[in-house]
């Protein structure tokens, strides 16, 4: 079964039924040494850009969770998953207000050469994504904890094994442009990791 997905989705309520997206980010600053990193992190008040030309992943599968923010605010969430992933043309992008001083964004990009960048088990909670999506071998409505083609729930992330998720045994997506709060991965391999810091905006989109 394949099915294909485009346009994007805005998750304001945590209650909205899911509807297939996916994406990839990597890491500010540094490329995830092997081992799978704790997911039971407060994320910071402030979400990322990411865009990515194309990503083929195996292994997918997808929950709504609750992240909490430092000081206990809870942020809904939809947490895209893969056991490997691989993708081509990866930008990340934050930018930091700095009291007197102004904004400055800190930028990273990989993937952009003939190798591409790697990840395994990885986990990403975002809230908005714009891509063309096609998924092979989907199960939509299996209960998050039931779900069996993805790497299963995250160790630390608040979600119901019982309400609404999704599977399929491989995606592909197309111009993928998202925000996330959150990424973490057991491997994330950043071939060609360029990162540079400026002044003012300088997003990915």
């Amino acid at each position: 079964m394949e099915s294909v997905a485009r346009g994007g989705t805005r998750w304001k309520r945590f209650a909205v039924v899911m509807v297939p997206s996916v994406a990839a980010t990597a890491a500010i600053g540094v490329a995830l040494s092997q081992g799978a990193l704790a997911a039971s992190f407060n994320v910071s008040g402030q979400q990322f850009k990411v865009s990515v030309d194309r990503l083929d992943g195996t292994g997918f599968a997808q929950y709504g969770a609750l992240d909490t923010q430092h000081g206990g605010k809870k942020i809904p969430v939809a947490v895209s998953a893969f056991k490997s992933a691989k993708l081509k043309g990866l930008c990340q992008s934050v930018v930091i207000p700095v009291p007197v001083f102004g904004d400055v964004s800190l930028k990273l990009t990989a993937g952009n050469g003939s190798k591409q960048v790697e990840a395994k088990n990885l986990f990403i909670d975002l809230d908005q994504l714009n891509a063309d999506a096609t998924f092979r071998g989907i199960d939509i409505g299996v209960a998050a904890g039931d779900a069996h083609k993805g790497p299963g729930i995250n160790k630390g992330d608040v979600a119901d094994p019982g309400s609404f998720g999704q599977q399929s045994d491989s995606a592909t997506l197309t111009g993928v442009k998202q925000t996330a709060w959150a990424t973490s991965a057991g491997t994330f391999k950043l071939s060609g990791l360029s990162m540079k810091v400026s002044k003012g905006k300088n997003e990915c989109f």
